[in-house]
């Protein structure tokens, strides 16, 4: 692939890298307006079902 091609296909994904960003950004700002707390573009999730309680069977 020429050089000139090779900048091309970068420039290209970097621009939509950006605009994914900026999407990611504004969905989390309208997420979260009105709210006090900062917005966050990264998700966050605990996996796993929830631990069982040991019953006192005797």
């Amino acid at each position: 692939m020429p050089e000139n091609e090779k900048k091309r296909h970068l420039d290209i994904d970097k621009e939509a890298e950006k605009k994914r960003r900026e999407e990611e950004l504004q969905e989390g700002l309208e997420d979260t307006f009105p709210a006090s707390d900062p917005v966050s573009t990264t998700g966050s999730s605990i996996t796993g079902a929830p631990k069982k309680e040991k019953s006192d069977k005797k």
